[in-house]
């Protein structure tokens, strides 16, 4: 599937292109669908960063919280579907969203795809002082009582954080369903709670974690990508090498509305492209702990679509849709 190659997180440099199309983006704008701190804030800053030699004028990042991507896909379906300014951060959780129907009547094709920031991959973590000091611990745990251990993530039953805490239990023969999840708007809330001591265990994303390396606050039990990553997570040991054979990556990127012109589309898709080519974009990634994927335009969007459907494949086998 043509989604096995996004998800190894290949690598599709295009060409500089000239930034005189970005003439038409008078006030650029990446919305955020959650509070701060998480994932899709994360997302906006790779926009804010890399793109900042690209734009005429600086990129307003807006948070827009509800539904971990519902209320901003609603109303860019409604009242902004033509706004040629503005992008919307979005994750492989967005597309497993779509394909379980948590944005009601929204689908795949109600959005034009335009690029990728980057992928990431999904990881334990917990609080410095807890005593879970290793992955053994907490499987050792959900294996004995699934229901002794609060885990939490920014999404609700069904949603990208489930799933990775849902195949985490599943890998020891424990039952998800039985598992105390709580579910927060964003990673940003996630981390406070988890740092607050409401939650154990949280299911997040290892680029989360840039800003709080060195604080000494959290510790990452596990990466859930096929091998250890680069600096500065290489100290992080995967899932995999401590015998749990469980991965989960996620791409990270941008749509617009699906009544977007063509030519305010193809200004973005120039911008992106151009950004791309730099060394300033490559280190902006990997500042925020994201792997080199570099996609905009029609490719991208056969990328996503095909991602919704491996999403739906998923879901299925889960038990969570039909």
């Amino acid at each position: 599937m043509r989604i096995t190659r996004l998800f190894a997180a290949t690598v599709a440099v295009f060409g500089a292109t000239s930034i005189a199309a970005m003439a038409e983006i008078d006030r650029p704008e990446c919305i955020a669908p959650a509070n701060p701190g998480g994932g899709f804030d994360l997302t906006c800053r790779v926009a804010q960063a890399g793109l900042a030699d690209q734009l005429a004028e600086p990129m307003q990042v807006t948070f827009m919280p509800g539904g971990i991507g519902a209320v901003a896909i609603n109303l860019f379906n409604t009242t902004r579907t033509d706004d040629g300014d503005a992008i919307v951060a979005f994750s492989s959780g967005s597309l497993l969203n779509i394909a379980t129907g948590k944005y009601g009547q929204w689908t795949e094709n109600d959005v034009r795809w335009l690029a990728s920031a980057g992928t990431d991959y999904g990881a334990v973590v917990v609080r410095a002082d807890s005593p879970f000091q290793t992955l053994d611990d907490v499987m050792e745990t959900v294996k004995a009582d699934p229901a002794g251990t609060v885990f939490g993530a920014g999404g609700s039953v069904g949603s990208q954080d489930w799933m990775k805490a849902a195949i985490l239990l599943k890998a020891v023969g424990a039952d998800p369903r039985k598992m105390r999840y709580v579910a927060f708007d964003g990673g940003g809330e996630s981390i406070a709670a988890l740092l607050g001591g409401s939650i154990q265990v949280y299911t997040g994303d290892v680029a989360e974690q840039a800003s709080h390396i060195g604080a000494g606050t959290m510790r990452v039990l596990a990466v859930l990508s096929p091998e250890r990553l680069g600096a500065p997570y290489d100290a992080f040991p995967t899932a995999r090498e401590q015998g749990y054979d469980v991965v989960w990556p996620i791409v990270r990127g941008y749509y617009m509305g699906k009544n977007v012109s063509d030519a305010d589309y193809d200004a973005w898709v120039a911008a992106f492209n151009a950004a791309y080519a730099t060394e300033s974009f490559a280190k902006n990634q990997a500042e925020k702990g994201l792997l080199p994927y570099n996609l905009a335009g029609p490719d991208f969007a056969a990328e996503m679509k095909a991602g919704v459907e491996n999403m739906r494949v998923i879901a299925r086998e889960s038990g969570l849709i039909q």
